[in-house]
């Protein structure tokens, strides 16, 4: 059995916040290693596993590390998988391993995740090996299921404490859970047509410039892409409309400043991989930043550096690169000399 995920601890103290990973990866039944080196203390053999690691068919990386955490952005610096970033809390809250995990230079990405949510690590490495094994898309439906039933239970047991004199519940019918049915893609005269592999989902007009920069480099790379402008609070039914209708789609590029409910929508609704683009709309982006990458258990984004529409694309196309041969190389070719790249 050779392992598809290899984690990277920058420290055994680090292990904590892997065990996390692990029993999620358990769960869904997927093969992985474990090492502990650091990127400043033991740089040459980071260097060394991610290189023979990718060699021998390591499909994603998880790099786990706090204070100064450049061990997710090293590991994406020596290869053309994928990266997920987990900053983990070792003082300022895990803000300094947040920004330095996150605020990687072109074309470098890392799909960081909230701080200390090793679990949402494992979770969004698996929704991209799910990007092409169908088994492996099946256990990941079955793990939300469990997180909604879990959620459910909750509340029974905090409603059933409840003893105020006015506590009035009203009788409200929940939605079953249910497998979703996938549709194909039609055109207004209701003809099939062909099913592109991202979806790109601007929250607003002024996060335009961000997302044509994302499609900028979908297009060089070769990436078939829909793009929709639309808000999921002030179109709530449309949003969802358009969920249903890109269901089919590899995985979901979402761009939004403010509060970024674009992300949190799109994750509430699809179980494919979500790579988020915060966009500097108020307070440097910062707000958009924290409030994409910072997701509850079993809801991961994958977030790139605010306004790096760029490494959203380049991102994508490690993710789908990992069965698809052309696109891998296009991809090596683009980390490899990103200046005349064409």
């Amino acid at each position: 059995m050779k392992p598809k995920i290899m984690i990277l601890l920058g420290s055994a103290s680090d292990f904590k916040i892997a065990e996390k990973s692990l029993e999620i990866l358990e769960q869904l039944e997927l093969a992985y290693d474990i090492r502990v080196a650091s990127a400043h203390r033991t740089h040459e053999k980071v260097k060394q596993i991610v290189i023979e690691s990718t060699r021998q068919g390591v499909e994603v990386f998880i790099g786990i590390a706090g204070l100064s955490a450049h061990l997710p952005g090293m590991i994406a610096a020596n290869t053309h998988r994928p990266v997920v970033g987990v900053p983990v809390d070792v003082k300022l809250g895990g803000i300094d391993a947040l920004f330095a995990s996150s605020q990687m230079p072109f074309p470098a990405p890392v799909a960081t995740v909230g701080i200390d949510r090793g679990d949402n690590g494992a979770l969004l490495a698996a929704q991209i090996i799910g990007i092409h094994d169908e088994n492996v898309r099946n256990r990941i439906s079955k793990l939300r299921e469990n997180y909604y039933k879990k959620v459910q239970r909750d509340e029974s047991q905090l409603v059933g404490n409840i003893e105020g004199d006015y506590y009035a519940p009203n009788k409200i019918e929940l939605p079953k859970i249910e497998k979703k049915v996938f549709h194909s893609l039609k055109t207004e005269e209701g003809a099939d047509k062909e099913i592109p592999m991202v979806a790109v989902i601007p929250g607003s007009y002024s996060d335009m410039k961000i997302a044509k920069k994302t499609t900028m480099f979908l297009d060089r790379l070769g990436i078939s892409y829909d793009m929709n402008i639309i808000s999921p609070i002030r179109y709530p039914e449309r949003f969802e409309a358009y969920m249903e209708h890109m269901n089919e789609v590899k995985l979901f590029i979402a761009i939004s400043g403010l509060s970024a409910h674009v992300t949190g929508a799109v994750v509430a609704l699809s179980e494919k991989p979500v790579i988020g683009v915060p966009c500097p709309m108020g307070m440097g982006g910062l707000d958009a930043l924290l409030s994409m990458v910072n997701m509850p258990p079993g809801v991961p984004v994958g977030t790139v550096g605010v306004g790096n529409g760029g490494n959203a694309a380049v991102l994508a196309a490690e993710m789908l690169g990992i069965e698809n041969k052309d696109l891998e190389n296009r991809v090596k070719r683009l980390k490899s000399s990103s200046t005349d790249f064409k």
